[in-house]
């Protein structure tokens, strides 16, 4: 009896001990901290674009450039210098052609380039001269609007290339769905979607200044043009007077001694 005993208490015994063994041998999960955020960097941003950022880059380099180009050839001391009309309409009135091409050879600018066209063509008539200042200023025009075409074309397609990379995005992220489900491998669907934002992003922000830009330069390029129409028109409507000499005749005005028609004046900016 005394052995039976025995045995049923070691039993019990081992029965309240064997739980708390098992919750000792078995150590708790340590909690699993997020992994820390990281530094944005503008390459890990545009790597993460995908293929796409390439072409919308090579957009924003090619809209600078002739952004850059553009500010330089239309400054007005390019196209209008105050000081050649200055000197030119002292040949002008005086009738002295060769001295007054000769002055628009030294002056590289546009207007330079028209009324010399005109001079040429001086001992042909009024008529002569006049078509001959319509045409170098057509020509003169084309050139300022030249790569203004190349900028409006960056301006259009380069957000088209930012949606074009966001299809590619979201068709990245619905590919994994469709493989692993919504709960497969999220990280993979966040970065499709990421890519779809970012070349968006992108695309715009190079679409819309190249579009400012190229709107802004057409204009300049207007104004420009009719400031060259304007002095060619006043210089082409005193050939039309007889006589020569620094006073024009004819019964609308008189020119005094170094004065300068208000026709002639500087154009307003």
């Amino acid at each position: 009896m005394k052995s039976w005993k025995f045995l049923l208490l070691t039993l019990s015994s081992l029965a309240v001990s064997l739980p708390v063994l098992g919750a000792e041998a078995i150590p708790e999960a340590a909690p699993t901290m997020p992994p820390p955020p990281e530094p944005f960097s503008i390459i890990n941003f545009y790597l993460k674009g995908g293929p796409a950022m390439h072409f919308i880059l090579a957009c924003s380099v090619f809209a600078l450039a002739i952004i850059l180009e553009r500010a330089i050839n239309l400054r007005k001391s390019k196209i209008i210098s105050t000081d050649f009309i200055e000197e030119i309409k002292k040949y002008w009135y005086r009738r002295e052609i060769d001295k007054a091409i000769q002055a628009c050879r030294e002056h590289d600018i546009s207007l330079s380039r028209v009324l010399r066209a005109g001079l040429l063509r001086f001992n042909h008539g009024i008529d002569a001269v006049e078509k001959a200042i319509e045409g170098a200023g057509q020509h003169e025009a084309a050139i300022l609007r030249r790569n203004l075409t190349i900028l409006g074309f960056i301006a259009n397609i380069a957000p088209m290339l930012g949606l074009f990379g966001t299809v590619l995005g979201l068709t990245r992220s619905f590919d994994v769905i469709a493989s692993y489900g919504m709960a497969g491998n999220p990280g993979a669907v966040a970065a499709g979607i990421a890519e779809a934002l970012i070349t968006t992003v992108f695309g715009l922000t190079v679409g819309i200044p190249t579009l400012a830009a190229y709107y802004y330069y057409k204009r300049k390029v207007e104004i420009r043009t009719l400031e060259m129409e304007a002095v060619s028109v006043a210089l082409i409507e005193d050939l039309t007077y007889e006589g020569a000499g620094p006073q024009t005749a004819g019964s609308e005005y008189t020119l005094r001694e170094g004065e300068v028609p208000s026709r002639l004046r500087e154009p307003a900016r």
